[in-house]
């Protein structure tokens, strides 16, 4: 059975993202998704299974936090106009943790505009979104960057 990510509600996908088995094998959990589809919030906690050999967040499962939310919500965003992949990530840590932690992205109005702007003409743009992880007490752990590939459909 094929489920056709467009006709998805936030909570729809929320149920789904929690239940994909990579991210339940990482302990990623999506917290939220806003009716507008404009932000998203995971978290993980520390388990047994995402610790890494000297007791901290494994560098993996902190990676699967921000991989691929920014995507999935500009797809929706934009709609079926539009093609938008993943091209590049990185990501930089900062700081051990065996607390908590939580990443949030949101996607402003000025971005979807600058985007649409920038791929008026069928050209693609590589739009850039830093996302920090954060633990309990706010500090942060990782600092990420996505850069999504965007072009607007030939019709």
């Amino acid at each position: 059975m094929k489920i056709k990510f467009t006709n998805l509600s936030p909570q729809q996908l929320k149920r789904i993202l929690n239940l994909y088995p990579p991210y339940l094998g990482a302990g990623v959990r999506v917290d939220h998704i806003s009716e507008d589809w404009k932000e998203l919030h995971v978290s993980m906690a520390m388990r047994w299974y995402n610790r890494n050999a000297v007791g901290t967040h494994f560098g993996g499962s902190l990676y699967s936090m921000i991989d691929p939310h920014l995507m999935l919500l500009l797809m929706r965003l934009l709609g079926k106009d539009y093609l938008v992949w993943d091209q590049k990530a990185s990501i930089e840590f900062i700081k051990a943790s065996k607390r908590t932690v939580r990443a949030e992205f949101n996607i402003p109005d000025e971005v979807i505009e600058e985007i649409k702007r920038n791929t008026q003409d069928g050209d693609r743009y590589l739009a850039r979104f830093p996302v920090e992880i954060k633990d309990e007490d706010n500090e942060l752990v990782a600092k990420g960057e996505k850069v999504i590939y965007i072009r607007k459909k030939q019709t």
